[in-house]
């Protein structure tokens, strides 16, 4: 009794720690999951009546200290249901630890903490759900269900023909199984494997209950998609669109034997035919095969990618075999049944109305490409299928419409784009890569006008839709370098988890003791309140759907009232099926996304501070600099400081002029030579000029070396004695202008071209490396017209001002890499624009320093 009282109290306390009093007027809404340390970290203030707040603190939460507090951001003014609103960006404090948020006027965040590891297990735990959703044997019931599936519909053989379909997956809190969206899923789950295989544990069989096998838990789970696939695609022309329909949605119940059929304990499997299907009132519009069939594929495929060398007692080599001969034969039916397979609607008008296919024949292409090989003789071929279905659909269509029916295009983000640009070489990916700049643009344009940073619309599954954005935001940038987008995609991984405007994570149970759904759509928690652990729930709608909708009746209070509005609406509800209800598809997509965000490489920060730096040399242990492979790209990005950087090798032609200008603006920047530059006697008189301007000239190699390959950048081209030998040579050269390498302690690669072995010679040579930062465009100064990756000035310079509006700490802390010189063929010179562009700069204003004062 005395356990049952603590335990009460426990979550008396607990609850407390995150509801909201009626007596407050503002909240602070902020990602309940936590933050990376480097990560790009905002909170919202909002506030149900017209006041204002000015600045806010960070406080420990164990010790109620302040420990950093600044300026909120200009107000965006309203956003639903707040009359005021600003974000408070905390990017630059890195600190780990558990804080909280409190505002000038009083108001305080929920706890939350920053730490390296905050994401870790969070992609395993969304696998609990998937493992609950099993159809056949469920592990988590321990029992089994849906074992007679089922008798045929619309195919080839006479109707009511009984076929194995059983396994796979329940689609949500009905159980109803769609090959769309289980190839989805399936996909997702092989994808998280092969791209973050460190992200998962082995604590489960195959089949789903406690216990490992050798295998990631993530491959086990996936297992069981493909396992479903094969038999919904068990001939070269039988495939199969979905088991089930909305009869089922005639009662309440833990999944069983269900006779709601007519025909005994089967279930309808319906037959992928290309044309319009619907027993009963209601018709889809289905008009082809190949949005289905290259779903299937295209799992199929990488599922052969990933099982081919998996030991014989797990997977033998039959199974292997028809993984790899049904994703061609599931190829095939999409080129001969081009078009959309919509699912089958029973008695209500509800069906995925799915009108897109392109995009999944462009990732069915690459997947063969994959399959056959970079290497093969068909490989050209697959390349340009894929690339002439990428053209077909650039943007994920309901990105441009701001609007879309249930699953209209789907997936919501095209994946085919990030696997078919990994498969171009970097100099021909840009085409594709914009595909998605194209998409992210519009959305940021939506979102930059509200604090949320939200322009993802409220229909039907918003959250998957913001799952799906997130990730590719995060694909283009792996893909591009480019991190003008990190904070949006930021903002939309964030509203998953609590900054939102009810301030609650979208995912059951994640993270615990914080406000996360209790009372989801589900017949496991509405009839046996077992918990539903990591399954996302479909989201806010806008209010106009919502009170659209058939059969929603609210059973509780609700909690979240003073925070409805027209513009959304969410409801932790049993009665709310359209914002409440966890899907499995969705969750599926967020297990890729928090397997992403757990295995971003962390910085080496740690293991260079324990280095001490000897006198002379450059230190490293500063905490809020940026490091990537042991080089310094980025300074202090709460320090309004910047450094512009030249590097100067053949040519020199704007030397004269960069140095005049920095001159008349009082400037002092650094400079990168290489020996054949500082030999060249025509640079003479220039290097002599930077040496009394007061600049700082350091080494840039001596013969401009190409250190590692530009694909395979683990692979050296020079071996430790020529680095060195080079470097040595570099720096004779700078003694011949009185410049003393314990004076020139920084280095800058040529190329801005290095990997973990350059650094780690640098590092034992008593110099630090260091590189531009990410994000513009001012390295691409010396590109000339003929050239593919020709950027020009305007280009060039825009790219800065884009950067600098949109990163939260704009250009603080930044390195701006710009060259001496370029070829003849080149006549729009960046460094005429210099004055213009130090103009802009000092008005920010930002203070220029050298590089080693960054």
């Amino acid at each position: 009794m005395i356990n049952r009282l603590l335990l009460l109290l426990a979550v008396v306390i607990t609850l407390a720690a995150f509801a909201f009093r009626s007596d407050e007027t503002a909240v602070i809404r902020i990602n309940l999951l936590g933050y990376r340390p480097s990560s790009s970290k905002n909170a919202v203030w909002a506030s149900l009546t017209d006041k204002k707040t000015a600045r806010f603190q960070i406080v420990n939460a164990e010790t109620n200290q302040v420990v950093w507090q600044r300026e909120v951001s200009p107000a965006f003014g309203a956003y639903g249901p707040f009359r005021q609103t600003c974000r408070l960006n905390f990017s630059a404090f890195r600190q780990p630890g558990r804080y909280y948020l409190r505002t000038d006027e009083g108001t305080r965040s929920p706890a939350f903490r920053i730490g390296e590891d905050v994401y870790d297990g969070a992609a395993d735990f969304c696998l609990r759900y998937m493992r609950q959703q099993r159809s056949g044997f469920n592990p988590f019931l321990k029992d089994s269900c849906h074992t007679h599936d089922g008798y045929t519909m619309y195919g080839p053989m006479p109707d009511s023909t009984h076929i194995d379909a059983s396994g796979g997956w329940h689609d949500a809190s009905d159980y109803l199984q769609y090959v769309t969206t289980s190839a989805n899923a399936t996909y997702h789950l092989l994808a998280a494997l092969r791209d973050f295989p460190t992200a998962f544990a082995d604590q489960h069989q195959t089949n789903g209950l406690a216990g490992a096998n050798g295998q990631p838990d993530v491959l086990d789970e996936a297992r069981w998609g493909l396992d479903w696939l094969l038999k919904m695609h068990p001939t070269d022309e039988w495939l199969f669109n979905q088991l089930g329909d909305d009869r089922d949605h005639a009662g309440l119940r833990i999944p069983q034997e269900d006779k709601l059929y007519g025909k005994g304990f089967e279930r309808p499997v319906y037959f992928a035919t290309g044309e319009p299907q619907g027993l009963f009132k209601y018709k889809n519009r289905a008009t082809g095969v190949a949005s289905t069939a290259g779903k299937v594929s295209s799992a199929l495929a990488l599922g052969y990618q990933l099982m081919r060398n998996r030991p014989s007692d797990y997977v033998d080599r039959d199974y292997v075999n028809r993984l790899r001969q049904r994703s061609q034969s599931a190829y095939q039916l999409g080129i001969q049944k081009p078009g959309n397979s919509q699912t089958a609607p029973g008695r209500a008008p509800y069906f995925y109305e799915e009108d897109n296919y392109t995009d999944d024949m462009e990732l069915a292409a690459v997947e063969q490409l994959n399959v056959a090989g970079s290497a093969s003789k068909q490989a050209v071929q697959w390349r340009s299928t894929a690339l002439k279905f990428a053209r077909q659909e650039p943007v994920t269509p309901w990105i441009d419409n701001d609007t879309a029916r249930h699953y209209q295009w789907y997936p919501f983000v095209n994946i085919g784009h990030a696997e078919l640009a990994k498969r171009l070489p970097i100099s021909q990916r840009k085409p594709v890569t914009d595909f998605y700049k194209r998409g992210i643009e519009t959305v940021w344009q939506r979102a930059r006008q509200n604090a949320f940073y939200r322009g993802v619309p409220f229909i039907w599954c918003s959250n998957n839709l913001t799952t799906s954005f997130a990730t590719q935001c995060y694909w283009y940038r792996q893909l591009t370098n480019d991190q003008q987008y990190a904070a949006l995609e930021q903002a939309n991984f964030d509203w998953l988890f609590g900054c939102n405007p009810w301030g609650t994570s979208f995912v059951y149970g994640l993270p615990a003791m914080a406000d996360t759904p209790a009372d989801p759509h589900s017949a496991f928690t509405h009839l046996k309140n077992y918990p539903i652990d990591g399954g996302l729930v479909d989201g806010p709608v806008r209010g106009s759907i919502y009170k659209n909708l058939i059969g929603i009746t609210l059973k509780e209070p609700d909690e979240y009232a003073l925070f409805q509005s027209d513009l959304a609406v969410y409801h932790d509800d049993f009665g709310d099926y359209s914002t409440n209800e966890p899907t499995m598809d969705g969750t599926a997509s967020l297990v890729y996304l928090l397997a992403a965000k757990q295995s971003e490489k962390r910085p080496k920060t740690v293991e260079l501070a324990r280095l001490t730096p000897k006198a002379g040399q450059p230190s490293i242990t500063d905490s809020k600099a940026t490091f990537d492979k042991g080089a310094k790209i980025q300074g202090d990005t709460s320090s309004r400081q910047l450094s512009l950087v030249f590097t100067g090798d053949e040519f020199a032609d704007g030397g004269m002029t960069i140095a005049k200008v920095l001159r008349k603006h009082k400037v002092k920047a650094s400079f990168f030579l290489t020996g054949r530059f500082l030999r060249n006697r025509a640079n003479a008189s220039l290097v002599q000029q930077l040496r009394r301007d007061g600049h700082y000239i350091g080494p840039h190699s001596d013969q401009h070396l190409l250190y590692c390959d530009w694909t395979k950048r683990d692979s050296l081209l020079v071996t430790r004695e020529q680095f060195l030998r080079d470097l040595k040579a570099n720096y004779t050269a700078l003694g011949r202008f009185g410049i003393q390498r314990s004076k020139a302690t920084w280095f800058l690669p040529p190329y801005e071209w290095y990997n973990d072995s350059i650094s780690t010679w640098t590092r034992q040579a008593g110099l630090q490396l260091v590189n531009y930062t990410p994000g513009t465009l001012s390295h691409a100064d010396y590109t000339t017209p003929e050239a593919g990756n020709y950027r020009d000035s305007e280009t060039i310079l825009q790219s800065i001002r884009t950067y600098e509006q949109r990163n939260s700490s704009g250009l603080n802390g930044f390195i701006l890499l710009m060259h001496l010189g370029t070829a003849p063929s080149r006549t729009d010179k960046l460094y005429d624009h210099l004055d213009e562009l130090l103009t802009e700069l000092r008005q920010k204003p930002y203070q220029l320093v050298k590089i080693n004062q960054l």
